[in-house]
């Protein structure tokens, strides 16, 4: 009877030694790798995969120098393709069947929104690459590395009003879940900051769309002397094509970072009076030695450089900054913990240094003019939202 006893009492130890290495990925003992995941979307009309590309390539850096004394960071990508279903579901094969203890480098156009009640319920911390919808910038649980299509847009109107001293200026949406009121709450601030207001809005205007030329002909028809708009690469390409197909050659652009790519400066040899952006990271297109890390893993990676995949970057370094200082068990939990009580993380590669829970509100202007094909910078410092 003892022995059964004594045996009973051993397994039920064992059981719970074991529940015990289960919270996030196992003890600081364990040799399990650090589960680490990502929600992107990657196939569809929009799409960010240079993001968790870069943060993947500071990982594989990372386990290829050893890791966490001798752990392994396990990087799982997922694609929502740009689903509300799939979103949900990527998110909790990450989270809840693979045990993830962060989420960090995402880029997506709805998963924030999405998944930030769960992420929430689960306890789990994410740091996207790129936050591109509403709901990455306002969770507890979610933090951003960039600065946002929102500050972004309030960024732009500023530089073209206050700058460049451009008026009638119009605004062109694409709009992608709920991010219709948060764009205009960035629009109303910066009427607040100038008094100024643009000519019309138009959030009708649709993401992948073949021909761009109606919503050009409009703006063009209103008197709009700039367009302020929210569209990635091949949208923007496909704008400003339609606006040189019907010769408009005196309108300013006042884009955000999203169109910010080597790629799209040799798509486009008409630039009209210019294409201006408040680059949310410092100029990838300057070769020096701030961005001298970033660039050569990506070219070593065969990774676009781009400004998403400088946000995938910083997001995987902020996060590994982080998980050094973790005591004891890697877990959830702990790695929580390590985040939210990172100091401020300066970067020249960033305006303002990287705090959990925080919104950045610096870009840095650059050009593209008319027939250069070259990004160059229009400003010797960081542009900031001012505050009133």
């Amino acid at each position: 009877m003892n022995k059964r006893i004594t045996a009973a009492a051993a397994l039920l130890a064992a059981g719970v030694l074991a529940l015990a290495g289960c919270s996030g990925s196992g003890g600081s003992g364990s040799s399990d790798p650090i589960v680490v995941g990502s929600v992107n979307t990657i196939s569809g009309a929009a799409t960010f995969p240079e993001a968790s590309q870069a943060a993947k390539a500071v990982f594989d850096k990372f386990n290829a120098d050893g890791g966490l004394n001798g752990r392994k960071i396990e990087y799982k990508v997922t694609d929502d393709k740009g689903d509300p279903a799939t979103a949900t579901a990527n998110a909790r094969e990450i989270v809840g069947s693979d045990n993830a203890v962060a989420m960090v480098g995402s880029a997506s156009l709805i998963e924030c929104d999405l998944n930030k009640k769960y992420y929430e319920q689960e306890g789990i911390l994410s740091i996207p690459g790129i936050g591109v919808d509403t709901g990455c910038f306002d969770s507890k649980n979610i933090s951003p590395a960039n600065v946002g299509p929102y500050n972004d847009m309030t960024l732009t109107l500023l530089y073209g009003s206050e700058q460049l001293k451009l008026d009638n200026i119009c605004v062109l949406l694409e709009i992608a879940g709920s991010t219709r009121p948060t764009y205009q709450a960035a629009i109303d601030k910066w009427t607040e900051l100038t008094g100024k207001k643009p000519l019309y809005v138009d959030d009708t205007v649709p993401y992948g769309a073949s021909d761009y030329t109606p919503y050009i002909v409009k703006a063009k028809q209103a008197g709009c002397k700039a367009l302020a708009i929210n569209p990635v690469e091949p949208d923007a390409i496909g704008q400003v094509k339609a606006a040189n197909a019907q010769g408009w050659n005196d309108v300013t652009w006042l884009y955000l970072t999203s169109v910010y790519s080597e790629n799209f400066a040799k798509a486009v040899s008409n630039a009209g009076a210019g294409i201006y952006v408040p680059a949310e990271f410092y100029p990838f297109t300057e070769d020096n030695d701030i961005n001298r890390d970033w660039r050569d893993l990506m070219t070593k990676n065969n990774i676009p450089l781009t400004s998403f995949s400088q946000g995938g970057f910083l997001a995987a370094t902020y996060f590994i900054e982080a998980l050094k200082s973790v005591k004891g068990d890697v877990t959830r939990e702990s790695v929580s913990a390590a985040i939210k009580d990172m100091q401020p993380v300066s970067n020249k590669m960033v305006g303002d240094p990287y705090k959990f829970g925080t919104i950045p509100t610096a870009g840095w202007p650059i050009t593209l003019k008319s027939g250069t094909n070259a990004w160059e910078k229009v400003a010797d410092d960081w542009f900031r939202i001012p505050t009133k």
